[in-house]
């Protein structure tokens, strides 16, 4: 048994990723930011379709093309593959599930 709000032990020092489940189609990990954004001029492009949840915080992401997302607790968006984005800005209690799909 876990808890997703239990993060004692994680270093602050950066964003932590913990896979929470896996097979060959999909990854469940619990994402804990601790206020850290991605790095500046860093984006995100995956391969496998993301959903994430932020279920505590809040955060604003960014895409390649310059639309923004502000995203706070209890919400959820499905990012298609090679979707380039970032997270612009992160509260330093941001907790989020983050679901990758192969497809």
């Amino acid at each position: 048994m876990g808890n997703l709000f239990d993060i004692k032990g994680l270093s602050a020092d950066a964003e932590q990723f913990e896979e929470l489940l896996s097979n060959t189609h999909i990854k469940l990990e619990r994402i804990v930011s601790f206020g850290h954004p991605t790095p500046q001029g860093e984006w995100y492009d995956q391969d496998e379709t993301e959903w994430v949840a932020l279920i505590k915080g809040s955060a604003t992401l960014v895409y390649k093309d310059g639309l923004t997302t502000e995203m706070k607790a209890g919400d959820t968006l499905l990012i298609p593959p090679h979707l380039q984005h970032r997270v612009e800005s992160v509260s330093e209690d941001a907790v989020w599930l983050g679901l990758f799909i192969k497809e």
